[in-house]
C-alpha cells in the first residue's frame, strides 16, 4: 500500500492538473443509468456511479475511467446494501433486538465480501437515526429508540463493512446516515420537518454519528429534513462546524437522493444552480443525482459560485478515499470470483443472527412446543408467505422459504396442517371459520401474522400501527377456541397489539429476519433455540400514544400507578392502570398508563436470577472523573431454570437532581450472556465521565455533582438499584 505522504502528493498533483469541470465531475454520483449511458457519463468525467449489477459491467466502467479519461481516476461504485447482498440478514431493527453488536458486525462483514466481489466499493449504511416514532417506516432500517444502542451497533456495522483496512479487497466504504435528526420527523411522516432543541440534538441525535466518526466511518450522508428551519443539505453549522470541525470527520459528505434538488421545494433556493451552490458551500462533498454537470458536459457552477478552496477540499476528500480503497492500483474484480449465491457459511451466519433477534413477548406455558409427535395447525398469511427478507433488499437476493417449509424441516415429528385463515389485507369469514372449526383436532395452533415488507422502509409511514386486514379477527377467533396457541409476528416496526394481546397465551416477535428467518422461528417453536432478544423500541398501546419512548425527560406532574410514584413504576411508563384520584397528571384519560411492552422487554424459556449490584467506589469526585477515573458496577447472574438460555443485562443511570431536566433512565451499557442451567457468572460494567454527563444549552458537556441511581438487571422491568455519589 502506498504510504500516506506519497498518497497526499498524488492527490495534490491531480488537483493541480485538473480543470474546474474535471473537479466538479468527481463531486457527483448518478442514479442507476443504463450501462451505455453510464459509460458516456464516465467518459464525461463523473466520479461515482451506482453498481451496474455485475463484476464484468463494473470492470468495463472502471476501464473507461482509467483508460479513456484525462487523469485515469477510478470510480466509486455505490449500492444500498443495507442488510445483505446475496445473503439477506435480519433487518437492522431485528439486529438491534439481539443486543449483541457482533450480530451487526457479522452482517456487515459478509455483506461487504459479497458486494465487493461484484465491484461495489461503497454502501449507504448504517442508518443510525435514533427512531422514536414507529409510524415512520424507516425505523426498520435503524437500531431503535436508544442513543447508546445506535452508537454501539452503528460502530459495529462500520467495522464490519470497512474491515481492518479499506485497502483489503473485501472492504467497502460505510456511510453513516442521515445527518441529522431524521428520526424525529413530525407525525412520523417520511421527509417531514424536524424542530429540535440544541440540547436534544446533542444528547440524542448527534452521539451515534460521533461514535461512527470515532470508528473511522468513511462517508456520512446528509438528511432530507430541516433542523431549526435549515435543510441539512445546506446547513453549514451541521455539515461543517459540527461534523467536520468539531467531530474531526475527514471523509466525504454525500447528499441523499435528490436532496440538493429538494432545496427548491424547501423554499430556500431559487433554482438548481443556487441549490448546488448552497450545498457545496455548506460542506457537501458529493451530490447524489448527477445534477452538477449538464447535458453538454458543462457544469452548473462556475469558479465564482463556490470558493475554489471548498471545491478542492471536496475533491481531495474523494481522491483520498479512492486511494485508500486501492482503486488507483487495481480497480478490477475477477468475474469468476463474484459471489452470486449464498454460501453455506453465509447461511449459517444469517441463521445465527436471526435466532438472536427473536423476542418472546408473552408466554403462558405454551412455548416451546417441544419436538415430540403432535398435531399442529399453522394458520395465517405468514404460514406460506416467503416475504421474510424485509425492506431494502436486492432484487437479485436469494429468496427465503416459508414458515411452513421450515417447520416441516426442523420439526419432523410434528404432523402439520396449514390453513390460510386470512390474507394480509383481505378477510374471508369462511376461511377464519374453517380454521376455528379445525382447531379442536389439533394439539397446538401457531398463528403466523404480520405486516408485509412493502409496508416498511422509506416512504412507508403508517398512521395505524395495528395488523392490517382481518388478522386481528383471526387471532381472536383462534384464541377463543381455548386450544394451546402461539402467535408469531413478522414485522419491521413496533405494532399495536392491545386489541388481542390479553386473549393469546404466547407471542413471539420474529421481525423480518432475512433468508434464514423462518428456520430460526421454527427452531424457537420447538425449543432448539431459546429466544433471548429484547425490544429495541417501545411497543405502544395505541397509535395515538406515539411518540413513546423509555428515556423521556422528567415531567412536573407524573402520573401514578397504584398510588406509587417511583421510577420503577412511573417514570419509565411501565404497564399499569392510571390512578384517577390524581386528575392533574400527565396521562391519557382513556388509556392505561405506559406502553404495551417497554424498551428492553423480553422473556425466556428459562429463569435468571440477579444478585445485589454493587458500585465501586460508591463515591467519586468530578476531578477524578474528568481525569479518566471510573466506577465499576458488578452484579452476579445465575441461570436458575432447567434449560440453557441468553440473558441481556442492562445498566441504566438516573441523575436525581440536575440543572436541566434529565431522562428518567439512560442506558449506558449492556451485555448478553449465554448460561447453562445452574451456571453463574459475575458481570462488571464501567461507568465514567462520558456516561454520567449531558450537553447543556450552551453546547457544553457537563457532569454535575450529586446522586445517581444505577439500575441493573434484565431490562427496565426487573432492574435493581445501587447508588453512586459524585462529589
Amino acid at each position: 500500500m502506498t504510504s500516506a505522504p506519497v498518497q497526499d502528493q498524488l492527490v495534490e498533483n491531480l488537483l493541480e492538473a485538473m480543470t474546474w469541470e474535471e473537479k466538479l465531475g468527481q463531486l457527483q454520483i448518478a442514479f442507476r443509468p443504463r450501462l451505455e449511458d453510464a459509460a458516456d457519463l464516465v467518459r464525461g468525467g463523473i466520479g461515482a456511479i451506482f453498481w451496474p449489477r455485475s463484476a464484468a459491467a463494473t470492470n468495463e466502467l472502471q476501464r473507461i475511467a482509467r483508460e479513456e479519461t484525462a487523469h485515469g481516476i477510478p470510480l466509486l461504485v455505490g449500492l444500498d446494501v443495507i442488510h445483505g447482498q446475496r445473503t439477506t440478514f435480519p433487518v437492522p431493527l431485528a439486529q438491534a433486538a439481539s443486543f449483541d453488536p457482533a450480530v451487526s458486525e457479522t452482517d456487515a462483514r459478509v455483506t461487504a465480501q459479497e458486494a465487493a466481489s461484484g465491484g461495489v466499493n461503497w454502501t449507504f449504511s448504517p442508518m443510525i437515526d435514533v427512531s422514536r416514532d414507529p409510524r415512520w417506516g424507516r425505523v426498520v432500517e435503524g437500531f431503535g429508540e436508544d442513543t447508546y444502542v445506535n452508537s454501539v451497533f452503528g460502530a459495529a456495522k462500520v467495522r464490519g463493512y470497512q474491515g481492518d483496512s479499506l485497502g483489503d479487497p473485501d472492504s467497502i466504504l460505510a456511510c453513516a446516515k442521515h445527518f441529522v435528526a431524521y428520526g424525529q420527523a413530525e407525525g412520523g411522516r417520511d421527509y417531514n420537518t424536524v424542530d429540535v432543541s440544541g440540547q436534544r440534538l446533542r444528547n440524542v441525535y448527534l452521539d451515534p454519528f460521533r461514535a461512527a466518526v470515532d470508528a473511522g466511518v468513511a462517508t456520512v450522508m446528509a438528511a432530507f429534513n430541516t433542523v431549526s428551519g435549515r435543510p441539512a443539505h445546506a446547513n453549514h453549522h451541521l455539515l461543517t462546524s459540527i461534523l467536520k470541525d468539531e467531530f474531526g470527520f475527514e471523509g466525504v459528505v454525500v447528499g441523499d437522493a435528490d436532496g440538493v434538488v429538494n432545496l427548491l421545494d424547501h423554499g430556500i433556493a431559487e433554482d438548481l444552480d443556487d441549490a448546488l451552490r448552497q450545498s457545496f458551500a455548506a460542506g457537501l462533498d458529493i451530490e447524489m443525482g448527477g445534477s452538477v454537470t449538464t447535458s453538454d458536459d458543462g457544469t452548473r457552477l462556475g469558479p465564482g459560485h463556490v470558493p475554489l478552496a471548498r471545491v478542492d477540499d471536496a475533491v481531495r476528500r474523494v481522491l483520498r478515499l479512492k486511494l485508500a480503497l486501492g482503486l488507483f492500483a487495481d480497480p478490477y474484480k475477477s468475474p469468476g470470483d463474484e459471489v452470486v449465491v449464498p454460501s453455506s457459511e453465509s447461511r449459517r451466519a444469517a441463521l445465527a443472527t436471526a435466532e438472536k433477534g427473536l423476542v418472546l413477548l408473552k408466554n403462558h406455558s405454551v412455548l416451546p412446543l417441544g419436538t415430540a409427535r403432535q398435531r399442529v395447525l399453522l394458520v395465517g398469511p405468514y404460514a406460506n408467505s416467503t416475504d421474510h427478507l424485509g425492506a431494502w433488499v436486492q432484487s437479485f437476493a436469494e429468496p427465503a422459504g416459508s414458515l411452513a417449509e421450515a417447520i416441516r424441516e426442523e420439526c419432523p415429528e410434528w404432523d402439520v396442517t396449514v390453513r390460510e385463515g386470512t390474507g394480509f389485507f383481505g378477510g374471508d369469514p369462511d376461511l377464519i371459520g374453517q380454521a376455528v372449526a379445525d382447531a379442536a383436532d389439533f394439539d397446538a395452533i401457531v398463528v403466523a401474522v404480520g405486516e408485509p415488507s412493502a409496508l416498511t422502509g422509506e416512504a412507508s409511514s403508517r398512521s395505524d400501527l395495528r395488523l392490517p386486514g382481518a388478522q386481528e379477527q383471526l387471532i381472536r377467533a383462534v384464541a377463543a377456541t381455548g386450544r394451546p396457541s402461539a402467535v408469531v409476528m413478522f414485522n419491521g416496526r413496533p405494532l399495536v397489539t392491545s386489541d388481542w394481546i390479553d386473549a393469546v397465551p404466547a407471542l413471539l416477535e420474529a421481525w423480518h429476519s432475512g433468508l434464514e428467518g423462518p428456520r430460526a422461528v421454527a427452531r424457537a417453536l420447538n425449543g432448539a433455540v431459546n429466544p433471548g432478544g429484547r425490544l429495541p423500541m417501545t411497543f405502544p398501546r395505541s397509535s395515538s400514544q406515539v411518540p413513546i419512548y423509555y428515556d423521556h425527560e422528567n415531567t412536573g406532574r407524573p402520573a401514578k400507578i397504584s398510588g406509587r410514584i417511583d421510577a420503577a413504576t412511573v417514570d419509565v411508563g411501565l404497564m399499569g392502570p392510571g390512578n384517577t384520584d390524581d386528575f392533574y397528571t400527565s396521562k391519557y384519560r382513556d388509556l392505561d398508563l405506559g406502553p404495551q411492552f417497554p424498551f428492553g422487554h423480553g422473556l425466556s424459556y428459562t429463569t435468571f436470577e440477579y444478585g445485589t449490584p454493587s458500585v465501586t467506589p460508591a463515591s467519586i469526585s468530578l476531578d477524578d472523573l474528568r481525569a479518566g477515573g471510573s466506577v465499576q458496577v458488578a452484579v452476579s447472574l445465575t441461570n436458575a431454570g432447567a434449560v440453557a438460555g441468553d440473558e441481556v443485562t442492562m445498566v441504566f443511570i438516573r441523575d436525581l437532581v440536575a440543572s436541566l431536566a434529565q431522562p428518567v433512565r439512560r442506558l449506558r451499557s449492556f451485555a448478553r450472556s449465554t448460561l447453562d442451567p445452574s451456571q453463574a457468572t459475575m458481570l462488571t460494567f464501567e461507568l465514567g465521565w462520558k456516561d454520567l454527563g449531558f450537553w447543556d444549552n450552551q453546547d457544553q458537556y457537563a457532569v454535575e455533582a450529586g446522586t445517581f441511581e444505577i439500575h441493573v438487571g434484565g431490562g427496565l422491568e426487573h432492574a435493581q438499584v445501587a447508588e453512586l455519589r459524585v462529589t
